[in-house]
């Protein structure tokens, strides 16, 4: 796997939306409960309470999504003690939860320090020029559109799942298969774990079709984002709507610079 951390490919305009998204997905992780947990690297029983129960309220939850079937007993954040000993107490939920809705609220919601700025670095890589090309506007609406079909996708491929589901990446994939079709020959520079961290500037088409590649195929394992599953077929999806959100978009953009070729720090010629 390839990590992205710059692309070559200049702004004409400052990408406020890009920017608000990554300020709203860092604040909401902050107020997270079990934020303590997750930085310390363990929680107590009172925290994995308290985020159970909230992830019960906000995560979008595939059954619910596609059967309207909500939950008659929820964990309330309580910790109570009983014949097997200490756990979470459940009791019929408190609040009305608008299924659809909680795909808006999951899409601000992470699980890690790791899944957070995993995402956000890609969303700021990336996005900026989608926004770039798209405006402030219709960038949002393609953003939360691609969020959005990726997670029902998902639904109803695991139309009987009870997991939240959580995290921003349907609507990044959706954002870096535009980036794909717009600007497919722009040089990414990326990190190769290979040893050591090699440093290699890679045309965006390479690197972002590894990135698909991978996810088409890790999605055949299938899971739930949460507790170190990853969601890859909502990936999937979102990158393809992505695509298809973009292509109409492809032959008014101005094709990015071309620099001269860098591998490993040397010129060369004809580098991706």
């Amino acid at each position: 796997m390839v990590i992205p951390v710059h692309d070559v490919n200049p702004l004409r305009h400052t990408p406020y939306v890009t920017f608000a998204l990554i300020a709203a997905n860092v604040v909401v992780f902050l107020l997270m409960p079990g934020l303590a947990g997750s930085v310390a690297g363990q929680s107590n029983l009172a925290q994995l309470c308290h985020l159970h129960a909230f992830l019960d309220q906000y995560a979008a939850v595939p059954r619910e999504l596609i059967h309207d079937q909500l939950p008659g007993l929820v964990p309330t954040g309580a910790v109570g003690v009983g014949p097997q000993g200490s756990g979470c107490v459940v009791a019929p939920p408190d609040y009305q939860k608008s299924p659809p809705l909680s795909v808006l609220t999951a899409m601000f919601l992470h699980g890690s320090w790791l899944h957070l700025l995993g995402n956000m670095l890609f969303l700021l890589i990336f996005g900026n020029n989608i926004e770039d090309r798209m405006g402030h506007l219709r960038y949002l609406l393609f953003y939360l559109v691609c969020g959005y079909v990726s997670v029902y996708g998902f639904a109803l491929l695991n139309s009987s799942s009870g997991e939240p589901l959580i995290g921003a990446s349907g609507a990044i994939a959706g954002v870096l298969g535009a980036y794909l079709v717009l600007y497919p020959t722009a040089r990414v520079w990326v990190l190769v774990p290979f040893l050591i961290f090699l440093p290699l500037r890679l045309a965006a088409w390479i690197v972002l079709g590894f990135w698909f590649a991978l996810q088409a195929v890790y999605s055949y394992g299938g899971a739930v984002s949460q507790a170190g599953s990853v969601a890859y077929a909502a990936h999937v999806v979102g990158f393809i709507v992505g695509m298809l959100l973009a292509w109409p978009l492809k032959r008014g953009t101005p094709p990015p610079p071309q620099p001269p070729g860098i591998l490993f720090g040397r010129q060369t010629r004809g580098a991706w």
